[in-house]
C-alpha cells in the first residue's frame, strides 16, 4: 500500500488536469483496502475511489483522499463447452483485457475495443458500443462497501443495470469495486449492426480479430489523440425522449437520427442535436468541442476543470432552447 500527500492527479485523469489532492492512497489488495476503509475514514474528511479517471472531471484540487485500486489478475473460475468465467482485478486495463480475450477466441467484448479506463469503471458505468453493452457479459461484482466496510457480491440482476448506467451509479450507498467476473463465449455470436462495420469487414473474413481491428479503426477516425488533447470521450449519454416529442421535431427535422425503443420512447444521437445547435465551434478558455466529434469535449490548451463545465452548461442550454432536450453528463464532476 503506498501513501502520497499533496499528490499530483495528472496521469489519473484523461482530460489532463494537473489538479492535486490532499491524500493519495494505491492498495494492492481487498485486505489492504479493507484496512484504509477502518482507518482512514474521516467524518471531516472526503474520501472518492478513482479508476484510470477516464470518467471524470476535476473541478478544483480534491481536500481529501483519492484511493486507486491496484489489484491485477485473469482468473478462469469457470468453463465448459460454450462459455468462460474469468475473474478480473479491478486495475486491469480495460482494452488490454479486451485484447486478451480476442487473441483467446472469447468472444463478448470485441465491440467495446479502445475505450479507456479499467476493469472497474466498466461495470460501474456499464460501457457500452457498437451494439454490445458490458451488462450482457458480466456474471457477477465483487465490491466494498464504504458504509459497512464488509465485502458484497453481486449478480448481474442485483447491478441492476440500464442504459450506461448502474446500481453502483445510483445508490445512495458507496461501493468500490475489486473484482469483476465476466461471462464470455467460445463460440462467438457477432454483432455486425453497425454500417461502418459492415463497411470496414467487407470481402475480409468475420472473426473476433477483424473485428477488434475495425472499431479500433472506427474510433481512431473519429476520436482524439489522447497523448495531444485530454477528453474522456463521450461527454454527454444519447437522450431518451417520449415518442410524440420525437414525432413534433421530426416535422421540422426530417433527417433527424434514431432509434425506436419501443412504442414510447425513442434514443436521440446527442451529438447530431450538438451539431444541429452550431455547438462543434464552440470553446470556453482551454476547453473546446471537438472538430471531428461534436459529443468530445477537449482539453485543447491548458483547460481548468471550470472551463470544461462551463462549456458543458453552454452545449446543454443549446440544445435544450432548441430541442427541448436536456442532455445528461456521462462524465462524472468532482
Amino acid at each position: 500500500m503506498n501513501i502520497y500527500k499533496n499528490y499530483s492527479l495528472l496521469k489519473h485523469n484523461t482530460f489532463h488536469l494537473n489538479t492535486k489532492t490532499h491524500k493519495f492512497i494505491e492498495y494492492e489488495s481487498e485486505e489492504d483496502l479493507q484496512k484504509i476503509l477502518e482507518e482512514t475514514r474521516s467524518p471531516n474528511e472526503p474520501i472518492y475511489h478513482i479508476g484510470h479517471g477516464s470518467n471524470i472531471l476535476f473541478l478544483n484540487d480534491f481536500k481529501g483522499t483519492i484511493i486507486h485500486s491496484n489489484i491485477k489478475g485473469i482468473e478462469i473460475i469457470k468453463e465448459d463447452k460454450t462459455h468462460i468465467l474469468l475473474k478480473v482485478g479491478a486495475s486491469e486495463d480495460w482494452d488490454s483485457f479486451v485484447s486478451y480475450c480476442v487473441n483467446k477466441g472469447w468472444g463478448g467484448i470485441e465491440n467495446l475495443s479502445l475505450i479507456p479506463g479499467e476493469i472497474g469503471a466498466s461495470a460501474f458505468q456499464n460501457i457500452g458500443a457498437y451494439g454490445a453493452e458490458i451488462s450482457n457479459v458480466v456474471e457477477e461484482v465483487h465490491a466494498y462497501s464504504l458504509t459497512t466496510k464488509t465485502k458484497q457480491i453481486f449478480s448481474n440482476k442485483e447491478c441492476k443495470y440500464s442504459y450506461r448506467n448502474s446500481f453502483f451509479k445510483e445508490s445512495k450507498e458507496i461501493f468500490y469495486i475489486t473484482y469483476v467476473v465476466y461471462r464470455l463465449l467460445k463460440t462467438p455470436q457477432f454483432i455486425l449492426n453497425h454500417d461502418k462495420i459492415k463497411s470496414y469487414l467487407y470481402g475480409k473474413e468475420i472473426n473476433l480479430i477483424n473485428i477488434r481491428k475495425a472499431i479500433i479503426a472506427i474510433r481512431q477516425l473519429s476520436l482524439p489523440n489522447l497523448k495531444i488533447f485530454g477528453n474522456a470521450g463521450s461527454f454527454f449519454t444519447n437522450p431518451y425522449i417520449c415518442i410524440d416529442h420525437y414525432e413534433k421535431l421530426k416535422k421540422q427535422y426530417y433527417n433527424m437520427p434514431c432509434y425506436f425503443v419501443d412504442n414510447k420512447i425513442v434514443k436521440v444521437s446527442a451529438a447530431w442535436l450538438i451539431e444541429q445547435c452550431g455547438g462543434k465551434k464552440e470553446y470556453i478558455g482551454g476547453a473546446s468541442v471537438y472538430e471531428k466529434h461534436a459529443l468530445i469535449l477537449i482539453n485543447k490548451n491548458n483547460a481548468t476543470g471550470q472551463d470544461i463545465s462551463i462549456l458543458a452548461e453552454k452545449i446543454q442550454s443549446m440544445v435544450k432552447n432548441t430541442f427541448g432536450i436536456k442532455l445528461k453528463p456521462e462524465v462524472s464532476y468532482l
